[in-house]
C-alpha cells in the first residue's frame, strides 16, 4: 500500500463527510464543486496554512509533527480509532522485519484452556491482525464454521465472512457484518502496510466481492471491539449474541473474540441448546464427531505453534 496515496485518500474522504454547518463555520453560500469542506476550511480549523495542509493531503510533507496531526484530527472530527490510524499512515515508521525472521504465532496453553472452559457457555476464538483464526472452541466452530477442518490458508475469519456462501445464510445482517470486516482490514492495512498475506487477502476481496471496492473506498475504520450480531443457525434457529473483542497485554497481536447471550433471553436458551448438541461426547465411538454430525478435527495441542505468522 502506498502510504502517501493512502494518507491523501483518507484525508479527502473524511473532509468530504463534513459540512461548514457541522463544524460551526460560516459558509459563503456559493456552489461547491466537491462535497464536504474545502482544503482551506480544514486548514483554518486546524490552525495551519492552506498550502501546508494541501501538501499534507498530497503526501508531500513526510515530517508532519504530532501537534499538527492532533489539530487535523480535531478539525476532521476523527474518533480515537481514526485518529490512531491517521498517525500510523502519516508518520515515518521503522520497516517491518524480513519475513524470514518472523516466528510462528503461538497461542499460550492458558489461553487454550480458557477457550475450552468457555466452550460450554460462549463461542470464542483467537485471531491476529489479519483475522487468521489461531484457536477456537467447539461452540464457536458449531455456531460459525469448523475452522479446524479448513486448510491453514482458509482459516481466516474475514475470508469466511466475505467469500463463503454459508456466511450469507448464517448472518442475518451479512452486509453490516461484512462492512465491519472490511473496515477492520483497512485499519490493519494501515498498521501493517507491508504484510504480504494481508495485502493478498485484500486484493482477492477486490476481485471476488462485488461490494468490496465501494466499502474500501469509504475509508471506514473499525476495530470490531463490540456489537450485536444476528445469527440464522441451520440447526437451532435464530439467536442474537453480543460480541466483544479483547486484546491480551502479553500477546498484543492476538485478540479474543467472545459471544454472549443476554441472560434469560430466548437467545440464551438457543445458545444453551446448541452447546448441549455440539458438546464433545467422551463416550462416542468417534471422538472427532460431535452430536451435530459434523466432523471436527482436533485443534492444536496447548502451546503448539499455529501455521500463521
Amino acid at each position: 500500500m502506498d502510504q502517501n496515496a493512502e494518507l491523501g485518500d483518507f484525508l479527502r474522504s473524511h473532509r468530504a463527510r463534513l459540512t461548514p454547518e457541522s463544524v460551526g463555520t460560516a459558509s459563503n453560500g456559493g456552489a461547491r464543486r466537491v462535497p464536504g469542506l474545502r482544503r482551506e476550511e480544514v486548514a483554518h480549523l486546524a490552525g495551519v496554512s492552506a498550502d501546508y495542509y494541501a501538501r499534507l493531503e498530497q503526501g508531500r510533507h513526510p515530517k508532519v509533527s504530532e501537534s499538527v496531526l492532533d489539530a487535523v484530527a480535531r478539525a476532521l472530527r476523527l474518533g480515537p480509532v481514526e485518529r490512531n490510524y491517521l498517525f500510523h499512515i502519516a508518520r515515518p515508521r521503522v520497516a517491518n522485519p524480513p519475513r524470514g525472521n518472523m516466528r510462528p504465532q503461538r497461542v499460550r496453553p492458558e489461553v487454550h484452556q480458557m477457550l475450552e472452559v468457555l466452550g460450554s457457555v460462549s463461542p470464542a476464538f483467537i485471531v491476529n491482525h489479519r483475522l487468521d483464526v489461531l484457536a477456537s472452541n467447539y461452540l464457536a466452530r458449531s455456531l460459525i464454521t469448523d475452522f479446524d477442518a479448513m486448510a491453514a490458508r482458509e482459516r481466516n475469519f474475514a475470508r469466511f465472512v466475505l467469500f463463503a456462501p454459508a456466511a450469507k445464510e448464517l448472518y442475518g445482517n451479512w452486509a453490516s457484518i461484512a462492512q465491519i470486516i472490511v473496515a477492520n482490514l483497512r485499519l490493519s492495512s494501515g498498521r501493517h502496510p507491508d504484510d504480504a498475506r494481508l495485502n493478498e487477502l485484500i486484493g482477492e476481496a477486490c476481485v471476488k466481492v462485488p461490494e468490496f471496492n465501494a466499502w474500501w473506498a469509504s475509508h471506514r475504520l473499525d476495530d470490531c471491539s463490540n456489537g450485536a450480531q444476528l445469527f440464522h443457525h441451520a440447526v437451532v434457529g435464530d439467536l442474537t449474541l453480543h460480541h466483544e473483542a479483547l486484546t491480551f497485554a502479553t500477546d498484543p497481536d492476538q485478540t479474543l473474540c467472545l459471544y454472549t447471550a443476554e441472560p434469560g433471553s430466548p437467545s440464551a436458551q438457543t445458545l444453551a441448546l446448541l452447546a448441549s448438541w455440539s458438546a464433545p461426547d467422551a463416550s462416542s465411538d468417534s471422538p472427532g464427531r460431535g452430536p451435530l454430525g459434523r466432523h471436527t478435527a482436533p485443534g492444536p495441542a496447548a502451546g503448539q505453534a499455529t501455521p500463521h505468522q
